[in-house]
């Protein structure tokens, strides 16, 4: 996958990520997840750019470290608001956007792992 190809993924996923915040439940919970995973549902992207412009290997490993957290905390977002029941829409678009935050994991968990490889 080209690097622009992910970062344009990662794009899509933040706005994925901003529509869901949009249809939560106005609770206490709902509102307390959706200020929770605005953030780290939308920082991968930002992370991911300045990853593109480490200093340095290490600088890369740690900023893509950073995208592979905001992606982790991401995905516990997103099963507890799937199984609290608080998004209003189509459960389908959760449990689509769920797996699609489960590759981008793999894809970071593999990229941290090659580049630790390639500094030994």
């Amino acid at each position: 996958m080209k690097k622009f190809d992910l970062h344009e993924r990662l794009i899509d996923f933040a706005v994925e990520i901003i529509t869901i915040t949009d249809n939560l439940k106005a609770t206490k919970a709902g509102n307390h997840l959706s200020g929770q995973i605005v953030r780290s549902g939308t920082s991968p992207s930002l992370n991911y750019s300045e990853a593109q412009s480490a200093e340095s290997r290490n600088d890369f490993i740690h900023k893509m470290s950073v995208v592979l957290k905001e992606l982790r905390e991401t995905h516990s977002c997103l099963k507890i608001i799937h199984k609290a029941n608080l998004y209003l829409k189509n459960e389908q678009d959760l449990i689509l956007i769920i797996k699609e935050n489960d590759e981008l994991i793999s894809i970071f968990v593999k990229s941290i792992e090659t580049s630790r490889n390639k500094n030994k």
